[in-house]
């Protein structure tokens, strides 16, 4: 049950919005096992004007984004986390690219107790699969 928030700077304007949600869903899905059920992805564009990459803002021929995605702590490994990131520059480089080097995928590992959704923490959920 990842949250993907995703940012990307591109003045594009037909940038496939509906295609980078259902590419980084499946690479959630194949590369950290998560449940694409469960997989929600916000997307947000920024004017290239406004995404400064050492104090200066993109050209309009640029792009770059950023990825934050939770995860509930320990149910990834590092290899597999590595995998993800690379898999998602990849393909962000196909949907939206060429992107910048200074783009970023970060994968936040939250604890069980401090996150969930349906009004469950993930310690709640895992508590009643055992009981």
């Amino acid at each position: 049950m990842p949250l993907l928030d995703v940012a990307i700077a591109s003045d594009q304007i037909a940038l496939p919005c509906n295609r980078i949600a259902k590419t980084l869903t499946e690479l959630t899905a194949q590369h950290l096992h998560k449940d694409p059920m469960r997989t929600a992805v916000t997307i947000r564009r920024i004017a290239t004007q406004d995404w400064f990459i050492g104090a200066a803002a993109l050209s309009q021929e640029q792009v770059s984004f950023s990825l934050r995605i939770a995860v509930s702590e320990g149910t990834n490994s590092p290899d597999e986390m590595a995998a993800y990131i690379d898999a998602v520059f990849a393909a962000m480089n196909t949907l939206a690219g060429p992107v910048h080097e200074v783009s970023y995928v970060i994968v936040e590992e939250v604890p069980f107790k401090q996150w969930g959704f349906g009004g469950l923490t993930q310690f709640a959920r895992s508590a009643g699969r055992a009981a």
